[in-house]
């Protein structure tokens, strides 16, 4: 059985994984993590997101590492926290799962260089398995294989814009999706993205520079996730687009994400493209 712990349990994400997790024969949720000091703190974690009593109490995430290490069994038998959170707190969560031995799979966005780098070196010095991804939807993972292939055959020929749309509650901006898009086509054009990418336009900006990469974003209404990546020539215009209409999207990459730790993660730091097998 492949006990699982949530951070941000009582949340949109956290409690669609929660209830994901609960429908599988392979899984149990064992932990319920909500931020410092929260009120849903000591309250029953089926209760309170709608599964009926589970017997697991929420606890805030100050008493992560004394809860971590109580729960023997967690730590020695199969196990996985999963993080939908925001950056800075993800960062503290991988350093103390580092330090209690604790595997973790990490879906949150917005976190820097600085702030992967924390929580690579907490990763490696621990020797724990972590699944980091900007997107654990399959499709999307899909979306960037193909976003490389298009890439790689049309080569510099072909001017590349990205466009990402969100709910106007996303923090964050342009998304985790449409810098690892981004990523990859600087990637596969021999291209420096922090010198070529060009996050929006406005005023008399002047002829399109050679081997811009554009990277907008939008935010409004409940948008789920839109991504697309245009790649504009002459005469003709490839999209490559993805669209996500539910969260149980991402929650569904999660599943895959733990399953793939816990029976043939041989490495320390992986992501959904070994996950995938792309």
């Amino acid at each position: 059985m492949i006990r699982v712990a949530v951070t941000g349990c009582a949340g949109n994400m956290g409690s669609k994984i929660i209830k994901t997790v609960q429908a599988q024969d392979n899984m149990e949720v064992v932990m319920g993590i909500e931020m410092p000091n929260s009120p849903l703190a000591g309250n029953d974690l089926g209760q309170q997101i709608g599964l009926g009593p589970m017997g697991v109490e929420i606890i805030g995430s100050q008493d992560l590492k004394t809860e971590l290490e109580k729960v023997k069994q967690f730590i020695k038998s199969g196990q996985s926290l999963v993080d939908f959170t925001i950056a800075k707190a993800a960062v503290e969560t991988v350093k103390i799962c580092a330090e209690c031995g604790v595997n973790v799979v990490v879906g949150t966005t917005g976190l820097n260089d600085e702030q992967l780098d924390v929580m690579h070196k907490a990763i490696k010095d621990n020797d724990i398995k972590a699944v980091i991804s900007p997107n654990m939807a399959t499709g999307v993972n899909v979306f960037f294989e193909i976003v490389g292939q298009v890439a790689k055959i049309l080569g510099n020929e072909y001017d590349v814009e990205i466009v990402e749309a969100h709910h106007h509650n996303k923090q964050d901006a342009p998304s985790g999706t449409a810098k690892r898009a981004a990523e990859i086509v600087a990637e596969n054009l021999n291209l420096d993205l922090k010198e070529k990418a060009c996050y929006g336009r406005e005023g008399m900006v002047g002829k399109r520079p050679e081997n811009e990469i554009g990277i907008h974003a939008v935010r409004g209404g409940d948008i789920v996730g839109d991504h697309t990546v245009m790649f504009c020539g002459d005469g003709e215009r490839i999209e490559v687009i993805h669209r996500a209409s539910t969260r149980q999207a991402f929650v569904n990459g999660v599943i895959r994400a733990i399953n793939y730790q816990s029976s043939k993660q041989d490495k320390n730091i992986a992501d959904m493209f070994d996950v995938l097998g792309l």
